[in-house]
């Protein structure tokens, strides 16, 4: 799809949005149904467009908004009033000329961050999110705003439910890291997910350190697996195509899940069995690592590992992945991908090794 100015979103849009961008979310990014149900939610609830970064008056501020916590958690509740009301405590307490809002990442449900506050308030979506694919960590979709020392974050969150005690409303401001962990800490508090709105730029900026164009790369990616709904091969070959790189590892069975929900985070290993070998799939919210029995490695993050359930051709995330599924596991290179200033920097990658080399055999399921 080439791109426009201006995308009035329906929902034959939506739907494409959605797929594509659980593709993208590489194992995280959110759940896929509830996705598609937002997505056309917000179109019912009014209109949604998605603009150009360059369409942005210079003199407005863009914000991200974002879901942050561990999908997994049982007692998580996040409904679209949450991530309305989070964007209206943040022009509350910004007292800034919103011009845009661009989603944190690319998912299944991250690709349509902020469209119900677009609809209900009409500030448009701009093809530009902090990252074109999904990452675990508040600083992996601050679009390289860690690096400003002097940088003040502001961060709204809500989320939770009033029946069980756990609804919050948390207003952040300062530092870049710290703010980050009182939002992270914000989803422990609730449940597990919070509605998350943040770090106001400038269009400038955005135009040197976003994904730009990541939305409408999801949008066509979500028209191929549609496409070849009934023919995973097909679809896979026709994606990796239009990516112009990739990789379909091999194909096998799930044969055990390890996870654990822990510091807001759902983390974790997958088994897969294939007919010649063993494949282990390290998540941390997001699919980190890909190696086989031998030790070789195929994908590290931010290369994308995705696992295609073969049933129904659609990418499976670490929370909902169980054994028995049958998947075709898939890696994108990180050069075919395009991707904020927040996951490019080495430093912050240095973390992800971390998670990769400190998996333990707890519990499965």
């Amino acid at each position: 799809m080439k791109a426009k100015s201006v995308i009035k979103v329906d929902e034959e849009v939506a739907e494409a949005a959605v797929l594509g961008g659980a593709f993208f979310g590489g194992g995280g990014g959110g759940d896929l149904r509830l996705g598609l149900r937002h997505a056309k939610l917000a179109v019912q609830l009014g209109e949604v467009l998605i603009v150009d970064v360059g369409s942005i008056p210079e003199d407005k501020f863009v914000v991200t908004a974002s879901m942050v916590g561990a999908p997994a958690a049982k007692e998580k509740y996040l409904v679209p009033a949450h991530a309305l009301r989070s964007t209206e405590l943040f022009i509350d307490v910004g007292q800034l000329p919103l011009g845009g809002i661009i989603s944190s990442e690319n998912g299944g449900y991250s690709t349509i961050n902020g469209w119900i506050q677009s609809a209900l308030l009409g500030i448009p979506i701009v093809d530009a999110p902090a990252d074109g694919r999904a990452h675990p960590t508040g600083v992996m979709g601050a679009i390289g705003l860690h690096k400003i020392p002097d940088y003040i974050s502001i961060q709204t969150a809500v989320g939770g439910s009033k029946e069980l005690g756990r609804y919050v409303e948390v207003i952040a401001k300062g530092s870049l890291e710290k703010t980050a962990k009182i939002i992270r800490e914000a989803a422990v508090q609730a449940g597990g997910l919070v509605a998350v709105t943040r770090n106001p730029v400038t269009p400038e900026y955005l135009k040197k350190n976003a994904a730009v164009g990541g939305i409408t790369q999801a949008i066509e990616v979500g028209r191929i697996i549609r496409a070849h709904k009934n023919d995973p091969e097909q679809m896979i070959k026709k994606i990796i195509e239009h990516l112009g790189g990739g990789e379909l590892i091999d194909r096998g069975e799930v044969e055990k899940v390890l996870l654990e929900t822990r510091g807001g985070f759902d983390i974790g290993k997958v088994i897969v069995k294939s007919r010649d070998t063993r494949y282990e799939l390290i998540f941390w919210n997001e699919f980190m690592s890909l190696e086989d029995s031998d030790g070789n490695r195929y994908g590290t993050f931010p290369d994308l590992i995705v696992a295609i359930d073969i049933d129904n051709s659609l990418p499976l995330t670490s929370a909902e992945i169980r054994r028995g599924n049958k998947v075709a596991l898939v890696v994108i290179p990180k050069k075919k991908l395009i991707l904020g200033a927040g996951v490019k920097d080495p430093d912050v990658l240095k973390t992800v090794e971390q998670v990769v080399g400190g998996q333990n055999d707890e519990a499965g399921y």
